[in-house]
């Protein structure tokens, strides 16, 4: 095994590490994807980009793609109104980013990215970062579908 083998080996073993972090997070939370899937797609695109990066970087913008498949997968619609998954499609697209940015060798910025995830999707339930939930202050603003200010619904 070369010495660039080994380096490759460790961007991808980070990749996995950061990305089973955040699937075992949404798996608590009962996402539709769980840390296996999220394990994969971070490994994967690290993977792909470890390898591929020197030679085509274009194969790393196909592996993306690729992802926003399995994100579409992830999102259900019932109803009119009621869409689901949405927080677990962006999820999947940040997970494959940090892939590609371990996979790239930038190990504090994947380390970085992977808390900044973890940060986001524990947000309301972390002590005093909970005051940056927007559905606290919801009935506070005006919707966007509202009909403007001094307009009546019967008109």
């Amino acid at each position: 095994m070369s010495h660039t083998e080994v380096v490759d080996l460790g961007r991808v073993l980070l990749a996995f590490a950061l990305s089973f972090a955040v699937g075992f997070e949404r798996e608590l939370r009962g996402s539709a994807a769980g840390d296996r899937t999220y394990a994969l797609v971070g490994t994967g695109s690290a993977a792909i980009t470890a390898v591929t990066l020197r030679l085509s970087p274009q194969a790393v913008a196909g592996a993306i793609t690729g992802v926003g498949f399995i994100g579409a997968g992830l999102v259900f619609r019932q109803g009119v109104k009621d869409i689901r998954g949405i927080t677990s499609a962006a999820c999947i697209f940040a997970v494959a980013g940090l892939g590609v940015v371990a996979g790239a060798g930038h190990w504090a910025l994947a380390v970085g990215v992977g808390a900044l995830i973890l940060i986001d999707l524990e947000l309301r339930n972390i002590p005093i970062l909970n005051r940056l939930d927007a559905r606290r202050y919801g009935g506070r603003i005006r919707d966007d579908m509202a009909p403007p200010w001094g307009m009546d619904d019967e008109a």
